[in-house]
This record gives structure tokens, C-alpha cells and sequence, in this order.
């Protein structure tokens, strides 16, 4: 890892997760079809990096109809089922209970990993790593077990924020497989490509608004793009080049409560108290499904060739 000012990379870090955690309550803000932001949000994320993408690295675009290029594209048909799904959760429920359930996404890679482990590139997980997931799940019945009591569109939203959950897990798995060769930014230019590419049909005949917002919604989605698509995610790239991935995997989680605090403050939306438990449950068990997962590489990393 590189040499960097502290400081800067703490600043990169909280800039971060504050982008990211603005995810799902611009999301709940919007006064558009979950839909329709997926498709903005990955549509306009793919235009502002085109330049970067056909000038600079014109030659390395070139190489797309490869193996590479194919997990790039596969990737971001895994996305485009991640936010056709998580999206429209966040509307349709609590943006607490959304972003945690969400958040379970290491406990479906570690599946992944277990039931095809030539599809991931991660290793299946350790004792220590299922004992997470057990967990996690607790966590997740716990939670979803709170909102059966609330209303069959609480539960739908669960449902809806588990599928996100298991398609950002597939979408990750391919991901590591492209950028074994590609750049990031080659690769999330291809990806956002392939998302958007699936939401417009996907939009169209479903008959789902795709203009005519007010320019609050507009602001929110351009907002998306700007914080949790590009800035966030970027910063978090910055970071990593500085600290651990383990590091930079926990603080995402910091996302849950950072969430769940926006929505609160700036929609009003507050946290049923019943549920609370059963999401710190959920996200003690994500970390240690992330530390189980970190160590079993280092152990990895030790033994001999």
C-alpha cells in the first residue's frame, strides 16, 4: 500500500460513507418509480464515464469481447437485477430495515463461494465465517419477523432488500473475476453500460415514467450519481489503496446506521424500535462473516506454493 497523509484518507473515508449511506434515503425521496432512478443513475454514471473510458483507454476497451469483457457484462446484468430489486424495497419499506438487509451481502458471497467455488473467486467460508452467517440469518428472521407483524408491503420490501442482496453478491463474484485484467474504470463503464442497456426495456414495457419529475426528484437522482455511484465508490477505491480491504468492508457497514440517521432527520422516517435488535444482529454477523473472510486469505497467503 501506498504512503498517504493520514488525513486524507480518513477525509477519504467519511466522504465516503456519507455518499453511499445517502443511497437509499435520496432514493426513498425521489418522486419517481424506483425503476426509472435505477436506469438514471446507471445511464448518466456510464455517460460521464465514457470519455474517460473510449479516449484514454481506448485499447483496453478493445479487449472487451473477451472472457473479461464477458464477466464485465454479466456483472452488470447482475446489478441491474440488484437495483431492480433493492430499489424498489427502499420505497416500498423502511430505509433502515432496507440498507441492513441489503448489507447482507458478504453472507451471500460466502454461500456462493461454497455451492460454486469456480464462479467465485473469494474462498468458501472458514468455522468462523459460518458462524457469522448463522448470525446474520438470526439477525435477517429477527428483522423480517418485526415487519410480518406490520404489513404484507413490510415483508414484500424484506423480500425485495434479500434479492438485492443476492444479486449484488453475483455481481461482485463477477466483478473480481473481470478486473483480474481490466481497470476499474473500463470495467464499471462496461458494467454500468450493460445495467442501463437492461433497465430501459425493462422500463418501457413496463409502461414506467421515465420523465416529467419535478426538479427535486431530478436533483436527487443527479445526487445519486454524483454521491453513491461516482464519489463514494471512487473514494472508497482511493482507500483502499491505503488501508485493508477488511478496513474498508466493515466501515461500508457503517452505511446501516448512517441510512437509517439521513432518514430519520430528513424524512422522518424513524426506525421501529422492535426491529433494532435484530439488525445489530444482522450487521455483528456481516463483520464477522468480513473478518472470517480476511483471515482465512491471510492464512492462505502464508502456506506454501
Amino acid at each position: 500500500m501506498r504512503a498517504s497523509p493520514a488525513y486524507l484518507t480518513v477525509a477519504a473515508l467519511v466522504i465516503a460513507v456519507v455518499s453511499v449511506s445517502s443511497s437509499a434515503p435520496l432514493i426513498a425521496f425521489a418522486a419517481a418509480p424506483a425503476l426509472a432512478v435505477a436506469f438514471w443513475r446507471t445511464a448518466l454514471a456510464f455517460a460521464v464515464l465514457t470519455p474517460i473510458s473510449v479516449g484514454p483507454r481506448r485499447a483496453e476497451v478493445h479487449t472487451l469481447v473477451s472472457p473479461d469483457g464477458l464477466f464485465s457484462v454479466l456483472a452488470g446484468v447482475a446489478l441491474a437485477a440488484h437495483f431492480a430489486t433493492w430499489m424498489p424495497s427502499v420505497q416500498l419499506g423502511s430505509v433502515a430495515t432496507a440498507t441492513a438487509l441489503v448489507a447482507t451481502q458478504p453472507v451471500w458471497q460466502g454461500l456462493l463461494a461454497a455451492a460454486f467455488p469456480r464462479l467465485s473467486a473469494s474462498k468458501p467460508p472458514s468455522r468462523l465465517g459460518w458462524a457469522g452467517i448463522l448470525l446474520a440469518v438470526a439477525g435477517v428472521a429477527w428483522a423480517t419477523g418485526v415487519d410480518v407483524g406490520v404489513s404484507a408491503q413490510a415483508v414484500v420490501a424484506d423480500l425485495l432488500a434479500l434479492l438485492g442482496a443476492m444479486a449484488a453478491a453475483v455481481y461482485t463474484a463477477f466483478g473480481e473475476r473481470a478486473r483480474t485484467r481490466l481497470s476499474t474504470t473500463t470495467y464499471t463503464w462496461t458494467c454500468y453500460g450493460t445495467c442501463a442497456a437492461l433497465l430501459l426495456p425493462v422500463c418501457v414495457i413496463a409502461g414506467v415514467p421515465m420523465t416529467g419529475f419535478d426538479s427535486q426528484t431530478w436533483a436527487a437522482i443527479l445526487a445519486l450519481v454524483v454521491g453513491a455511484q461516482l464519489l463514494g465508490h471512487s473514494l472508497f477505491n482511493y482507500a483502499l489503496q491505503h488501508v485493508t480491504a477488511t478496513t474498508v468492508s466493515v466501515l461500508i457497514l457503517l452505511e446501516v446506521p448512517g441510512a437509517a440517521l439521513l432518514a430519520w432527520a430528513w424524512l422522518g422516517q424513524t426506525p421501529r424500535m422492535a426491529a433494532l435488535p435484530g439488525l445489530s444482529v444482522l450487521v455483528a454477523g456481516v463483520a464477522v462473516v468480513i473478518f472470517a473472510g480476511a483471515r482465512t486469505r491471510r492464512a492462505a497467503a502464508l502456506l506454501p506454493d
